[in-house]
């Protein structure tokens, strides 16, 4: 998996990590397993206890957290910073609410009087993690804080290219109190995830990433009848109604699209504008990116973030000559971003049409498509044209309104007056391509748990 950490900034590998060899994953998945037999066990308050003081460490040593984040996948500072928060945020909200997210549940039985039901949930035993390199600590506390609350304990196989934040994450959770096993980081090989899948003590795997990798894992876990959850691509519509506040709008534009170098899932990837506001929309968006700076990221100054390797940008890139290819105009906008460094020039696509394959693409970097709805259903129509499912967001002065047309749009998550958000106390999660489950409150605690019934029946029988 060649395990590195490589400096998106200047290109610099920083250092390398041999990758895991079969006995180290087979001792993570027995050590796993033992920390599970206890830690089952362990009462939710001292379970809160951990979770909290993990918390508590990384909100003391944020600059250190941060700067890992940074040198890795080229992250903003201060988005490193708000990362490490949102993470600790996310500890801290398990840490408070598991028990009541997991309380028994009397059931409202038909006849009582034949006796009481009670739903429980208890955990499952040691789960599989598969996570992604563009929140290298969010994705973590995403899957760890509510498993980890539940009584399971963690495999983590992280992206190649952030094995010092997952070495960092580990080490956080042990500096806590976690109990050794209970969270291990593994430099797995792709043939190590199948042997992981396929252990008999292991019950689940959640994966987030990309369409192809998803669909390997999604196979293996149903081939080994092991749940999965998968949270993949996206590609959010931003939709632009005729009453919306447009310099407003715009500014939420540009922030949407651009935050961790247009390297998320859920950020505005499609803008879809109605006619009467189309062309000046398009004016002042293409202000806004001009407005944007490209530069080292560690520079405070700097507004826009290289991307995460030189492979990502050039895939970027290869994707827009392959939308021009197929109709599309490319309009490159704002100063030269530096020729040092993972850069890719902000871009914007119009007439896209709907032959175009790139029509119903994920662009992952600072590419945004444009399209031009003839009215209110045409733009919802356009915003429902799409493979993906994950969030989107709609702009206008009317939120009432605004929230019908919320309604109306087929995704996991959409927000009026404001891009796809992401907070400690909302669910993420989407459908179709991408992906199924949830992940955060009380939906994410319970991807994992056995919702067992126990029913206590006292009545004779009669025959």
């Amino acid at each position: 998996m060649a395990y590195a950490t490589t400096n998106p900034f200047t290109g610099d590998v920083l250092k390398t990590f041999p990758d895991a060899t079969d006995d180290e994953v087979r001792q993570a998945i027995d050590a796993a397993h033992q920390a599970f037999l206890a830690w089952r066990t362990t009462s939710f308050a001292e379970r809160a206890a951990i979770l909290h003081q993990a918390a508590e460490i990384l909100r003391a040593e944020t600059d250190a957290y941060a700067r890992i984040l940074t040198m890795e996948m080229g992250k903003l500072l201060v988005e490193a910073k708000l990362e490490v928060a949102l993470s600790a945020d996310i500890l801290d909200y398990y840490a408070r609410h598991a028990e009541t997210l997991l309380a028994p549940e009397t059931l409202p039985v038909a006849d009582p009087e034949t006796g009481v039901a009670t739903l429980v949930c208890e955990p499952l035993g040691v789960l599989l993690a598969i996570e992604p390199w563009n929140f290298p600590y969010y994705q973590i506390a995403r899957i760890i804080a509510p498993q980890l609350s539940a009584g399971n304990t963690m495999l983590l196989k992280h992206a190649a290219n952030v094995p010092q934040s997952a070495a960092a994450f580990q080490a956080l959770m042990l500096r806590a109190g976690l109990p050794a096993g209970a969270f291990r980081n593994l430099y797995a090989t792709r043939s190590q995830i199948e042997m992981i899948i396929n252990d008999p003590r292991v019950h689940g795997v959640a994966l987030t990433g990309s369409e192809g990798a998803g669909a390997v894992v999604a196979a293996q876990a149903g081939k080994a009848l092991k749940k999965s959850t998968l949270e993949l691509g996206g590609a959010d519509a931003f939709v632009v109604l005729a009453d919306a506040d447009l310099e407003k709008t715009v500014r939420w534009a540009v922030f949407g699209r651009h935050w961790n170098g247009g390297q998320v899932c859920v950020s505005s990837k499609r803008m879809i504008i109605v006619d009467d506001l189309y062309d000046r929309f398009l004016e002042l968006y293409a202000q806004g990116v001009a407005g944007l700076k490209a530069g080292d990221p560690l520079d405070p100054e700097t507004t826009l973030a290289p991307l995460s390797s030189q492979a990502a940008a050039d895939e970027v890139r290869e994707k827009i000559r392959e939308a021009v290819a197929h109709g599309a105009t490319a309009t490159e906008v704002g100063p030269k971003v530096p020729s040092r460094g993972a850069f890719v020039q902000p871009t914007i696509l119009t007439n896209v049409g709907e032959d175009n394959p790139a029509r119903y693409w994920e662009f992952f970097g600072p590419v945004s498509m444009l399209f031009r709805a003839k009215d209110e259903e045409d733009a919802i129509r356009i915003a429902n044209d799409s493979p993906f499912g994950l969030g989107g967001s709609v702009f206008t002065r009317d939120v009432k309104h605004g929230e019908a047309v919320a309604r109306r749009i087929s995704t996991g998550m959409v927000f009026v007056n404001h891009p796809t958000m992401v907070k400690a106390d909302l669910p993420f999660g989407g459908i179709r391509r991408s992906g199924y489950g949830r992940e955060l409150i009380g939906l994410g605690i319970k991807e994992f748990v056995n919702h067992k019934l126990i029913g206590v029946v006292d009545i004779d029988a009669k025959f």
